[in-house]
């Protein structure tokens, strides 16, 4: 990892917070990250999109912090519970990273509901591959059906301790399903049986209200000034 070269990003608008400015830590694109390196990088923080692997580098915000679920002794809540018991009888298929037409349309219908007026509402094919089918890591395609009902789709990265769960979206169409939380349930249960440690969830910001759902799985580490440490201890801070 010493290396690789990095760099910083000039200064954008946060994705999070309308009035702040956001800048990244990128790895210099010149180098494709194999799944070991990439391992080692998501240990310190770094997450990737698409090819480009980064971390937030903000001036005055630290608000991002690296997350990942213990899965050894992770316990469902009740509501996780329930969440499980609802669509436990999805049939989950696992592929390799492939374009297809009717997984974009779903993706679009899930922007337009959930993200309307976002930066990926208007998603082109391009972008859309760009974002979630360019990987240089082992990475998987899960489609969920409800007998021949597709309603969710789950990217995720293969790491030597975990899964990385890059990006979830499915039918927003289907009423009082909780597919978000099945997803992530669904991922700890691969890491079970496949032996790894940790989910990580990516970044948790803890004044963004979209983001808390993922401290609801515990137990959670999160990735304290290059430390990890447990949930309640940075609570208790």
């Amino acid at each position: 990892m010493k290396t690789l070269k990095y760099h910083t990003t000039h200064p954008y608008p946060c994705g999070y917070f309308s009035d702040r400015m956001a800048r990244s830590e990128v790895v210099s694109p010149e180098y494709s990250i194999d799944t070991e390196t990439y391992g080692r990088l998501m240990k310190t923080g770094y997450r990737r999109s698409g090819q480009f692997v980064y971390r937030p580098c903000c001036d005055q915000c630290h608000a991002c912090l690296s997350v990942r679920v213990k899965v050894e002794t992770f316990i469902p809540n009740r509501s996780q519970h329930r969440s499980w018991k609802k669509h436990h009888h999805l049939t989950a298929e696992q592929h390799e990273l492939y374009f297809d037409e009717t997984h974009f349309a779903l993706y679009q219908r899930y922007q337009a509901a959930r993200h309307a007026s976002g930066a990926m509402d208007q998603d082109s094919r391009e972008q859309y591959q760009n974002f979630l089918l360019h990987s240089h890591v082992s990475s998987k395609l899960i489609t969920f059906y409800d007998a021949a009902q597709l309603c969710m789709i789950s990217i995720i990265d293969e790491l030597p301790d975990g899964l990385s769960s890059v990006y979830t979206f499915y039918d927003p169409e289907i009423k009082q399903a909780s597919f978000g939380t099945y997803s992530i349930l669904w991922q700890i249960q691969l890491c079970r049986a496949l032996n790894l440690n940790y989910l990580y969830l990516g970044y948790w910001i803890k004044e963004h209200k979209k983001m808390s759902y993922k401290a609801k799985f515990q137990p959670l580490e999160i990735l304290v000034n290059n430390r990890w440490q447990t949930f309640e201890q940075f609570a208790d801070k």
